[in-house]
């Protein structure tokens, strides 16, 4: 009998798309793109979520749904789970950390702005196959402080995002304890911590840069689904 078949398959973190499980995100994490969507600030974080097939990894297309008509850019920091965490404390968050990766959360709006309209979920407008882009995986020692960050975006070589992550309204320890108290998170897992103001429209063939200061940057290219 082979050793290999009782061995548990490596995990590495460095693709962590491959077999991460959970993407959760957070919405209206930043005052001035809360108050270009024309929304109200919350005294709790909005959560919604995305299917790891929604992730999208450099190299690979965004996807533009059939269904969708106007698909906006929102470029996030992400935060990798490093570890099992239930309930987490605050104080401890940061511990479970193992690092971060600049994604985007794809929005296809038109269709989010019908399901708020109706009262109804997100998940056409957000949960769409390739609706998370990502970038090469940062290990946390690079990043000494994640709220001390700039965040761009470019379409076509135009900035049209740019945002500090000292502007978030939830800070990312509060918001990996806040999530852990609903939803058991795992290592591999994602929070995508919310975008600054600047989203907007990219449609077929557009080219998409993104990148946060000093530290990585990714580019893709806008492609409609076959189906």
């Amino acid at each position: 009998v082979t050793q290999g078949c009782t061995m548990a398959s490596p995990k590495p973190l460095s693709r962590f798309w491959e077999w991460g499980k959970n993407i959760v995100c957070v919405g209206r994490n930043y005052a001035d793109h809360v108050k270009e969507m024309r929304s109200a600030v919350l005294s709790e974080p909005v959560l919604f979520l995305k299917p790891s097939t929604a992730y999208a990894p450099e190299g690979s297309p965004v996807l533009m749904p059939a269904y969708c008509r106007n698909l906006h850019h929102e470029v996030e920091l992400g935060v990798l789970l490093g570890r099992r965490g239930q309930a987490v404390p605050e104080a401890a968050a940061m511990d479970y950390v193992a690092g971060y990766a600049l994604c985007l959360d794809m929005t296809a709006r038109d269709v989010q702005e019908e399901c708020k309209k109706k009262g109804l979920p997100w998940t056409l407008a957000k949960s769409f196959t390739a609706s998370c882009p990502v970038s090469a995986f940062v290990p946390k020692e690079k990043i000494p402080d994640p709220h001390a960050l700039r965040l761009w975006l470019k379409v076509n070589g135009e900035l049209r995002q740019e945002g500090k992550t000292s502007s978030m309204i939830f800070s990312i320890p509060y918001i990996i304890s806040y999530v852990s108290k609903i939803i058991t998170l795992e290592e591999g897992d994602l929070i995508l911590t919310g975008t600054p103001k600047g989203v907007g429209p990219v449609k077929e063939n557009d080219e998409i840069e993104a990148g946060i200061d000093g530290v990585v940057s990714m580019r893709f290219k806008v492609e409609r689904s076959e189906y």
